[in-house]
C-alpha cells in the first residue's frame, strides 16, 4: 500500500511504516497544484497531511485514494464533504496535542499577568524598571472561563485547578455530571461564562456553528481588564470585535490563532490585533508544537493507516454517517467457501434492496463464518428462502426487523 506524506513528519514515524511493509513517498512541502499533481503521479491510497489543505480538485486525481490522515487535531484545512462524495474516508488525531496546547495556554496567561515579554524587552534595551512591572494580579482564587472542554480545554481545567483558580465552563457537550466529575461551574452560554470570569480561554473546534461564536457581546460581558486566550481556531472568535474591545475595555489578549495566516512556515505577516495597543501577545500558531506531541500524533497516524490496511476499519474516521437507517438485519452462518457471499449479495441484490453495511466474521479453526448484513428494508421471505437453499454451505439464515 502507497503512502503520501505530503507535510512535515517524525522521522520514526515514517520508519515505523516503512517496517510493516507500506511504500512511503514523503515530500513534506507540497500544496496546491503540486500536491494534486504528487496526488495522480504516485496513485497513493492513503494521503498523510498536517496543516496543507487539501480541496476537491486535489481529490478528485487520486482514484486509488481511499484515506485521508489529518496528522493533528481539526480537519478544517480539508473539504471533509468532498471526501464524502468520493468515499475517502478521512480521519484524525484527536486529544494527542492537548497537553501541548494546554501549556501554551497557560504560558500566555501567565505571560500577560507577568508582562514577560515587555520585561524581557526592556532588559534587552538597558532598561530597568522594577516599579512597573512589579504589579501582577497572580492567579490564586481568579476565576478562569473555558469554551470547549474536549481534550484540551479538560488539560486546561486540571492545570487552573492545580494553580488553584476557580473554573467555570460551556460546551455544548457537558452535562452537570461531567462538571462535577471535573469540578467545574458548568454555565449556560459563552456570554454567561464570560460574565462569570476575569480569563476567558477558547477551546472550541471550528465548524459552522461556531464560527464568531465569541463574538462582541461575549466580550462585553467581561470585566474591564480581562484576559482573552486563543489556542484554538481563529474562526470562532470576531477578531474586530476583538480589537474594539482591547481598546475600549482594557482587556489583555493572548493569541496563537490568526485570521489569513500565511501558508507557509515562514513569510511576512501582518495583523491588526498585534498592533492594537495595550497588552497583546501573540505566538506562531505552535500550541501542538512540542516533540511530545508529534511524536504522539505520529504513533496514531501510524495506528490509524495500519488499521486501515490490516481490517478496514478506519479509527478516528470524521465523516462515517451518524446512524445506519437500516431497517432489516440478515445474519447468515455459513461455511467458509467461496461464492457463499456473492450467493446471498445476488439475491439481496435481485430483490432490489440496498445494503446499507456488511461484515464477514470467520470462526476460530477457519471452516465456517457468520455474515451480518444490515438492508434498507426487509426482505421478502421467498428472498430469505432461496439465500437458505440455493447454496449448499448455507448453515442458517436469521433476519430481525430494527425499530
Amino acid at each position: 500500500m502507497k503512502v503520501l506524506i505530503a507535510d512535515a513528519f517524525e522521522q520514526y514515524g515514517i520508519d515505523a511504516l516503512r517496517s510493516t511493509g507500506f511504500e512511503i513517498v514523503h515530500e513534506p512541502k507540497l500544496e496546491a497544484d503540486a500536491l494534486r499533481e504528487a496526488i495522480a503521479r504516485t496513485g497513493c491510497e492513503v494521503l498523510v497531511v498536517r496543516s496543507t489543505k487539501v480541496t476537491e480538485p486535489m481529490l478528485a486525481a487520486g482514484p486509488e485514494l481511499g484515506l485521508l490522515v489529518r496528522a493533528g487535531a481539526g480537519v478544517n484545512t480539508i473539504d471533509v464533504a468532498a471526501a464524502s462524495r468520493r468515499s475517502i474516508f478521512v480521519a484524525n488525531c484527536p486529544g494527542k496535542n492537548a497537553v501541548a496546547v494546554a501549556e501554551l495556554t497557560f504560558a500566555l496567561i501567565l505571560g500577560l499577568d507577568r508582562r514577560v515579554v515587555e520585561n524581557v524587552t526592556d532588559l534587552r534595551n538597558g532598561q530597568w524598571n522594577k516599579k512597573e512591572y512589579s504589579k501582577a494580579r497572580g492567579l490564586k482564587d481568579r476565576t478562569l472561563g473555558i469554551l470547549g472542554l474536549g481534550q484540551i480545554g479538560e488539560a486546561v481545567a486540571r492545570r487552573a485547578q492545580a494553580f488553584e483558580m476557580k473554573v467555570v465552563a460551556w460546551s455544548r457537550s457537558l452535562t452537570d455530571a461531567k462538571a462535577a466529575e471535573l469540578n467545574v461551574v458548568k454555565c449556560n452560554s459563552p456570554a454567561d461564562t464570560a460574565s462569570r470570569c476575569e480569563i476567558l480561554s477558547i477551546h472550541l473546534a471550528a465548524n459552522p456553528e461556531t464560527k464568531g461564536l465569541v463574538n462582541a457581546d461575549v466580550l462585553n460581558r467581561l470585566a474591564r481588564g480581562s484576559y482573552v486566550i486563543n489556542t484554538a481556531r481563529a474562526e470562532v472568535l470576531d477578531y474586530d470585535a476583538l480589537l474594539s474591545a482591547v481598546a475600549e475595555r482594557d482587556l489583555r489578549v493572548g493569541l496563537d490563532v490568526f485570521p489569513a495566516e500565511p501558508p507557509a512556515g515562514q513569510a511576512a505577516f501582518a495583523t491588526a490585533i498585534v498592533k492594537a495597543g495595550g497588552i497583546v501577545y501573540g505566538t506562531h500558531h505552535i500550541g501542538a508544537s512540542t516533540d511530545q506531541a508529534q511524536n504522539a500524533i505520529a504513533d496514531e497516524t501510524v495506528r490509524i493507516v495500519r488499521s486501515f490496511r490490516d481490517t478496514g476499519h478506519v479509527l478516528n474516521c470524521v465523516n462515517l454517517r451518524a446512524k445506519a437507517v437500516a431497517k432489516s438485519s440478515l445474519r447468515v452462518r455459513h461455511l467458509n467457501r467461496p461464492g457463499v457471499l456473492a450467493h446471498i449479495l445476488h439475491e439481496v441484490s435481485h430483490a432490489g434492496i440496498n445494503v446499507e453495511e456488511m461484515d464477514n466474521v470467520i470462526c476460530q479453526g477457519d471452516e465456517s463464518a457468520c455474515a451480518h448484513i444490515l438492508l434498507e428494508r426487509p426482505l421478502p421471505a421467498e428472498t430469505v428462502e432461496r439465500i437458505r437453499k440455493g447454496n449448499a454451505n448455507i448453515l442458517g439464515v436469521t433476519q430481525t426487523l430494527l425499530a
